[in-house]
């Protein structure tokens, strides 16, 4: 009998503070629901405040059965806040207020033993904001057996060399498209199409596999030295938000079960779609729900 796949998500865990609402949320936490949702024993690491918000994300992480033996609670610090505008179209602009309990993120034995065990060890590049949860991050990615980096732009909270320092230890990189260009021109890439700047940043950087989304056009995928596509599925937007976490979360947990790259690509395209077409970050799916919207039945 094959051994149990698992996960362990490293970063933010926050309340998202909406115009009429909150919802809990960060991408970590987004992306650790979903693949707990598709089956992958998934453990959470961060660090939340002791405030009522905090108890309400230690239960909520609970609720999704993702393991929060690692989320500490750090007395001197709030649980993170972010303050969410949506646009016309629901796309979000995003408020990160600093500094929250997840900056604060202390490294432990624990944590070592947890990312040593698991086949996936997925973080972003937000958490890095703050040195405590940065220098906690580089120590543990000295223990991962698949590191992927899920880049996460949120001016002012990044620079070019933790973002260079973080791609260069990742196996898996994912970028949306404006992220794509905005960090292939801050390495110096002549290229103007998406595939030439994808190209060019799996020439610089270790990455065996690195995924581009397109927001509702699909996404691209690079991996075993091909690139796969899909075109994307038409969905009226509720918002963005988790969109994108459920999408990665989506691919490799069908990556690491071995499923055809060009299959979980499909999948992962279609749970981002039907995230953004419900409000907040987690909403739930049913296997069948997922498998009547990728194929409808035609009379």
């Amino acid at each position: 009998m094959s051994q149990q796949l698992n996960a362990v998500c490293f970063g933010e865990i926050l309340y998202d503070i909406f115009p009429n609402s909150e919802k809990i949320g960060g991408a970590p936490l987004n992306v650790a629901s979903r693949l707990r949702a598709n089956n992958i024993p998934t453990a959470m690491i961060s660090s939340v405040g002791a405030d009522k918000k905090g108890e309400n994300l230690l239960e909520f992480l609970d609720s999704r059965s993702i393991d929060n033996t690692l989320v500490a609670k750090t007395p001197d610090y709030p649980t993170g806040v972010v303050n969410v505008t949506l646009d016309n179209s629901g796309s979000a602009s995003y408020t990160i207020e600093h500094p929250a309990a997840w900056d604060k993120i202390e490294i432990s034995e624990k944590m070592k033993e947890a990312v040593k065990a698991s086949n996936a060890f997925i973080f972003g590049s937000l958490a890095c904001r703050d040195a405590q949860s940065r220098e906690t991050l580089l120590q543990l990615l000295k223990h991962a057996k698949f590191r992927v980096f899920d880049i996460n732009l949120r001016p002012p909270h990044y620079s070019k060399e933790v973002i260079e320092d973080l791609m260069m230890q990742a196996d898996f990189i994912k970028f949306n498209d404006d992220e794509l260009y905005e960090i292939a021109e801050m390495f110096d890439s002549p290229f103007h199409s998406l595939e030439q700047n994808l190209s060019y940043m799996a020439k610089i950087t270790n990455a065996k596999s690195i995924c581009v989304t397109k927001g509702s056009h699909g996404a691209v995928l690079f991996t075993e030295e091909k690139l796969y596509y899909n075109s994307g599925y038409k969905v009226k937007v509720a918002d963005t938000v988790g969109s994108g976490d459920s999408f990665l979360a989506s691919l490799i947990s069908k990556l690491l079960k071995n499923e055809a790259p060009q299959k979980a690509l499909n999948y992962a395209c279609a749970m981002g779609a039907l995230v953004a077409s419900k409000e907040g970050a987690n909403p739930k799916f049913s296997s069948e729900e997922i498998e009547v919207f990728m194929f409808p039945e035609v009379d």
